[in-house]
């Protein structure tokens, strides 16, 4: 283990690690109403994954952020609005954080010691179903859109949503198709297996799934079957792992599953703390544990189904209550490296797996546009 610190550290300290999906913007809204003055994100802030000193620790050479909004009347507005607080998160810090729109703007910002800070839109009804607000939100700097969220868009269904169209509308396929010629990687997380598929035959341009992780080892809708992962090889695309215990644990979800299904029974709210203590009493059976090895054993099947140009790491900090105990946080990632070098990993897959294989879907969607 000690040698493999090392080489990790010393490898990471050489080559950017990149996290395709941080939730850090609505986090910090629902926080504090996105005032950088109530929080100060250059010491330690505990009611949050993500500040400063642990992105150090973490040694995360560049972030997307998420520009996740409510699926309302205001969804544009309200995103336009996180544009602007990533904007003045990185103006507040601008020896720490550096605006990269490009592959070559995040690898000078690695040099100079700053963390690229990229932006991605999680969900279609950001763009109030307009392609010229899609092209104004990629002059603003973003780099992805996730198509959908966890409801359907007049144009793509969702992974959790009652399938309307079976993948695209022809709407649908246009917005893919103007995303490629703008330079805007289509996002494939959160969409349903036929949304995939149908953006996967239509894209001329690589794919990603931000933050996703692979069904075959757990089966929920937001994972990625490995059909899919056969044709993003093929698309030359990359599937970002996620660490939400939901996604990476069958025995987590098998125990929410019973959960909800109680609480449903029982007219209970889960989030509500009195209803929480309630569902105790009717569902006494212990949260199972999710860690380290869950994460691994995803990283791992992707890396065998997809191949090891294929693969990128999307925590998804910041967007769920809880992490596997042994990756609490965003100064985690190198816990997860020290792993996979320890099971053989050598140090080209842990670069590619760092941020070597976004970066090359970067620059292909760039070469794409026009």
């Amino acid at each position: 283990m000690t040698t493999s610190v090392a080489r990790v550290q010393t490898l990471l300290q050489d080559h950017p690690l990149i996290d395709g999906h941080n939730d850090l913007p609505i986090a910090f809204y629902e926080l504090c109403g996105y005032d950088l003055d109530a929080y100060d994100l250059s010491v330690s802030v505990p009611k949050l994954n993500t500040d400063l000193p642990r992105l150090r620790v973490g040694q995360v050479g560049g972030q997307f952020w998420s520009l996740w909004v409510p699926q309302d009347d205001d969804a544009v507005r309200r995103t336009f609005e996180q544009i602007d607080f990533v904007h003045r998160l990185v103006e507040r810090f601008p020896e720490s954080l550096a605006l990269t729109p490009t592959a070559h703007e995040v690898e000078a910002a690695f040099k100079e010691r700053r963390i690229a800070s990229l932006m991605g839109m999680e969900g279609g009804h950001s763009i109030g179903e307009s392609l010229g607000v899609l092209r104004v939100m990629r002059a603003l700097g973003v780099r992805y859109m996730t198509l959908t969220h966890n409801n359907n868009v007049s144009w793509a269904d969702s992974a959790t949503d009652e399938p309307v169209l079976g993948g695209l509308s022809s709407f649908g396929e246009e917005v893919v198709a103007e995303m490629n010629r703008i330079g805007m990687l289509v996002d494939l997380s959160h969409v349903s297996a036929d949304t995939m598929r149908h953006a996967l035959r239509v894209t001329s341009a690589p794919v990603i799934f931000s933050h996703s992780s692979a069904r075959a080892i757990c089966d929920v809708p937001r994972n990625v079957p490995d059909d899919v992962l056969t044709t993003l090889a093929a698309n030359e695309g990359v599937c970002m792992v996620t660490f939400v215990p939901y996604f990476v644990s069958q025995p987590f979800v098998d125990w929410a599953d019973q959960a909800r299904e109680i609480a449903t029974e029982h007219g209970l709210d889960p989030l509500r703390p009195a209803d929480q203590k309630k569902l105790r009493d009717l569902y006494d059976v212990p949260r199972p544990k999710v860690t380290l090895e869950d994460v691994v054993a995803h990283v791992e099947h992707v890396r065998e189904v997809a191949g090891i140009d294929h693969i990128g790491l999307g925590g998804d900090y910041d967007g769920c209550p809880q992490f596997p105990v042994e990756l609490p946080d965003v100064a985690s990632y190198p816990t997860l490296f020290y792993a996979l070098a320890d099971r053989g990993w050598s140090d080209s897959d842990l670069v590619k797996l760092a941020g070597g294989n976004i970066l090359r879907v970067l620059r292909a969607a760039d070469e794409v546009s026009g």
